[in-house]
């Protein structure tokens, strides 16, 4: 079973068909995405999703701190998993993100973690400038 499957069982919500095809979609995808890329890869797994699903299965999944929008263009917010960290470079320009693994984030992360007695569930990192395109 699913991490986002267990949490809503053990807060009590239902899980139903269409809901479940939502979250295997957040379970098996890296990265973020759209309701509207959601809606369509759920659709594939059962054809019974709709919109209202995906927003309400994600309003859930948000308050119980398990995913988190990111607003990175004019398109909406998009969705991760909040747990780990997720790495941006965001042209200012033409709005390109392009994600990045390398981080050595963990020694900050485990400083301010010591330091302000904060437990550090996961980081988003972002870097704003110029793509190579938009400068030529």
């Amino acid at each position: 079973m699913g991490v986002f499957k267990t949490h809503l069982r053990r807060s009590g919500y239902k899980i139903t068909a269409p809901r479940e095809a939502v979250l295997a979609v957040l379970e098996n995808e890296k990265g973020h995405l759209h309701p509207s890329d959601i809606l369509l890869k759920a659709r594939a797994i059962h054809a019974g999703v709709g919109r209202a699903t995906v927003y309400r299965t994600l309003d859930i999944l948000k308050m119980l701190n398990l995913v988190r929008p990111i607003y990175i263009n004019e398109a909406g917010p998009s969705y991760m998993r909040v747990a780990g960290g997720h790495h941006h470079l965001v042209c200012s320009n033409c709005g390109k993100v392009v994600e990045f693994d390398a981080c050595n984030a963990g020694d900050l992360q485990r400083k301010l973690a010591r330091k302000h007695r904060f437990v550090i569930q996961s980081h988003l990192l972002e870097f704003y400038g110029q793509c190579e395109d938009c400068r030529n």
